[in-house]
């Protein structure tokens, strides 16, 4: 099995391009066509990380931070990234990485947060914009299906939880052939009425590429006609954070008895709203202190995160209930991500698991 083939198991699942725009996910060091001879999974790849990879063998390593986050300017070994790389490159590891990707889809990290708290009725916190386009494309009738079917398997007519999305016209398309063409209905220097159906599906813009390729393939016509229209309409299915709903109210420091626990905290720092209950939560994996105006303005009695600042905890102002749990707590299951989409594509290959997850942030 090739490197490849695996990083392309994960990209499936969590697209690079779902990933925000400061960041760097994807292979990082290696060759993609190399044999995997192992995947280590782990959430940063640091230097006993990698040790343990060499040591076993394994020339492939699955982290959700990359270790090229803001750039390298020089590999000299004076930080712990150029010594990562550098040590990689030398022993042939390769460095993968899916960050804000992995946080952005259903499945990902705020979802397997959701998991953990037992959370239903789950939606995207803040979907992402204006990455959506209309393919709209014209056929005779009796091709329409093959070219809707076409690109469906290339990804497109995805809506939320929906699959196979499409919305079909009739009508009437009108061509005049030229004497060099060959027309696949109709003459050369007559004009020709076809019987048509304009297909429409809604595709993320990384997908269009491949379902107008896809279209093209099967589509009958020498010439096809087609539009793209960019959508303004949020992507549902993408974005950073979740909110779901507890089975049941639950008093609120009951609840921040449960996040404790459910994310193994020495110490959770939160603030309360002065409500007694907390039905509907919020949770973002890793920093989530930006998401806290759509928190309160969904309807959140409580928001889990990491990394807020002094003043974001001020904007919580009585409204809302914020439990601060620790970037490493929140963001550690990617891990079983990775090994779960893994699995599934691949059974009979065994990813191993860092022995060194530990947080090394401590509490006195």
């Amino acid at each position: 099995m090739t490197i490849a083939q695996i990083t392309d198991a994960l990209e499936e699942f969590a697209p690079c391009a779902y990933q925000e725009s400061y960041d760097n996910a994807g292979l990082i060091v290696g060759n993609r066509q190399s044999e995997a001879t192992g995947a280590l999974l782990c959430l940063d790849v640091t230097e006993r990380a990698l040790q343990q990879a060499i040591d076993r063998r394994i020339n492939l390593i699955i982290s959700h931070h990359p270790v090229i986050f803001g750039g390298l300017k020089r590999l000299v070994g004076s930080t712990a990234a150029e010594r990562v790389v550098q040590q990689a490159v030398r022993h042939d590891v390769a460095l993968y990485a899916a960050h804000t990707n992995l946080d952005s889809v259903r499945g990902g990290v705020s979802e397997k947060m959701c998991d953990k708290l037992m959370l239903k009725n789950r939606s995207i916190l803040q979907p992402v914009k204006n990455q959506l386009v209309k393919i709209a494309v014209y056929a005779p009738s009796a091709h329409a299906e093959a070219v809707r079917q076409a690109m469906f398997a290339a990804g497109a007519g995805h809506i939320g939880q929906y699959g196979c999305c499409s919305f079909t016209t009739q009508g009437t398309g009108t061509f005049l052939a030229g004497e060099q063409a060959t027309p696949f209905v109709g003459k050369r220097g007559v004009l020709h009425r076809e019987p048509e159906e304009k297909v429409e599906v809604i595709a993320h813009e990384s997908k269009v590429s491949s379902a107008v390729a896809a279209m093209r393939a099967v589509h009958p016509y020498e010439e096809v006609a087609y539009d793209l229209y960019p959508l303004l309409n949020e992507h549902v299915g993408v974005g950073l954070g979740m909110v779901g709903e507890l089975e049941k109210p639950m008093e609120t420091g009951e609840f921040l008895r449960l996040v404790k626990q459910t994310f193994n905290n020495q110490s959770v720092k939160y603030v309360t709203s002065g409500r007694s209950e907390v039905c509907r939560v919020a949770v973002c994996g890793g920093s989530g202190g930006s998401l806290m105006g759509k928190a309160i303005a969904c309807g959140a009695d409580a928001f889990v995160s990491a990394d807020f600042k002094y003043h974001q905890l001020q904007e919580a102002d009585g409204r809302i209930t914020v439990a601060d749990v620790g970037h490493y707590e929140s963001e550690i299951f990617a891990i079983e991500i990775f090994s779960e989409v893994i699995t599934k594509k691949f059974p009979t290959f065994a990813p191993y698991l860092v022995e060194y997850t530990v947080n090394q942030i401590n509490y006195l």
